[in-house]
């Protein structure tokens, strides 16, 4: 992995994600980044399962746990 540090991606700007109903497929077109300098273009291809393990992780970040305290910066589990 030690090639990779320093690298991000981001979903590209203006792109559409798009899903193949054939095979359940989802595309997310995202920017690749060395530090801020853009490297290139490449999509996430993600099954249908893996997708929905993603937004299953993902609300559960962005889902305000009120039942812990409050630590600057703590993640929920």
């Amino acid at each position: 992995m030690g090639g990779v540090r320093g690298w991000h991606a981001s979903p590209q700007d203006g792109a559409v994600a798009t899903t193949d109903s054939a095979t359940g497929e989802i595309r997310i077109p995202l920017s690749l980044h060395k530090i801020d300098d853009h490297q290139g273009d490449a999509p996430l291809v993600l099954s249908r399962v893996e997708a929905e393990l993603l937004h299953a992780a993902l609300s559960r970040l962005l889902t305000p746990r009120t039942d812990l305290p409050h630590r600057r910066g703590a993640v929920a589990p």
